[in-house]
């Protein structure tokens, strides 16, 4: 899952002076840190039948020749150059591949155990309370004059949110590329199963993320995941759930840890928030830096469970405004 640094060098194809190029020439420098998570916009001027990426130089064919004045053996060293600082892309080698592996075989160790811990070892000493907690939770028992237990319900709440917010990380920047595994269908088991259907897609997780095409970021369901007001809705429930377990007095808390000793259900639904918890700063890193967000203080309030990925999600930088950002500034005349 990580990979390494990898530093992109291109160099431009010069100009003609007093005349402008027939078409946009993109050319960039990327440093694309330990994620391995490249830019994600292909060109607006490239070819519909060829995606690339911003690391990568869109020349037209006009601009293959040199231009009038310049010595074609200097536009050869100049091509050489920027060719050799390229690494390959291909990885690290055997050593990378090596620790890339042992990462997969080890999140799936750990989840092969959880799986196991849950389904034999877990307690299950009240399996009709359960039934019946579960019926309420669901609202298919009415008023029936049974308060539930204040924790308990904020939990169960906390946990239809953690869903949205891993579809807002994983979603473009956490795809996979290399292993071509789709993160969609775990995001939909994780509505059901919780960090339990979302840990296969880790171990299958292969760096760097596809590039992603202009249209598709206006598009569903990237729009909804990448609306600020998306974010911002996330981050209020959140923030009401925590505050209202917060306020439950001491009784709730000491009968929450009761169900969680004798209750199979509660018990491996808090196993779930702390997987869900423990996960997201990674995912909040990957996502930060394929978007060249740097940011010092957001990644450790990323450790607070769900407030501090949902505040990361209301303040991070929109795809649309990258790309922004990236267009003008490849409408810059160059020198």
């Amino acid at each position: 899952m990580v990979s390494s640094s990898l530093l992109l060098t291109c160099g431009h194809a010069p100009r003609h002076p007093f005349r402008k190029s027939p078409r946009l020439q993109v050319a960039r420098i990327s440093a694309v840190a330990r994620t391995n998570a490249p830019p994600l916009f292909t060109s607006m001027y490239g070819s519909p039948l060829e995606r690339r990426g911003w690391a990568q130089v869109c020349r037209d064919s006009s601009l293959q020749d040199p231009p009038p004045g310049v010595d074609a053996a200097d536009e050869q060293d100049k091509d050489e150059l920027a060719t050799a600082t390229v690494p390959k892309t291909g990885g690290g080698g055997d050593g990378e591949q090596l620790s890339d592996w042992t990462t997969s075989v080890l999140l799936f160790g750990i989840w092969a155990g959880l799986m196991y811990y849950v389904f034999q070892l877990a307690p299950n000493q009240t399996p009709y309370r359960d039934m019946y907690f579960l019926q309420k939770l669901l609202n298919l028992i009415g008023d029936d004059g049974f308060r539930m237990n204040g924790v308990l319900v904020s939990l169960w709440y906390i946990m239809g949110i953690w869903p949205l917010v891993y579809s807002m990380l994983l979603l473009p920047t956490g795809r996979s590329s290399k292993s071509k595994i789709p993160v969609w269908p775990f995001l939909v088991l994780s509505c059901f199963g919780g960090a339990y259907a979302l840990i296969p897609y880790f171990v299958l997780w292969k760096p760097p993320p596809p590039a992603i095409d202009e249209d598709e970021i206006g598009q569903w369901p990237l729009k909804f995941l990448e609306s600020k007001l998306t974010a911002g809705v996330t981050f209020a429930v959140g923030l009401g759930l925590i505050i209202y377990a917060a306020k439950a007095g001491g009784a709730d808390w000491q009968e929450f840890f009761q169900y969680a000793r004798e209750s199979k259900f509660i018990h491996a639904t808090s196993i779930d928030f702390t997987l869900c918890s423990a996960f997201s700063p990674f995912w909040v890193y990957n996502d930060m830096t394929a978007r060249r967000w740097k940011n010092g203080w957001i990644l450790p309030l990323a450790l607070i469970p769900v407030l501090g990925p949902s505040l990361y999600l209301l303040l991070r930088p929109s795809l649309s405004s990258l790309l922004g950002a990236t267009s003008s500034s490849s409408d810059k005349p160059q020198n």
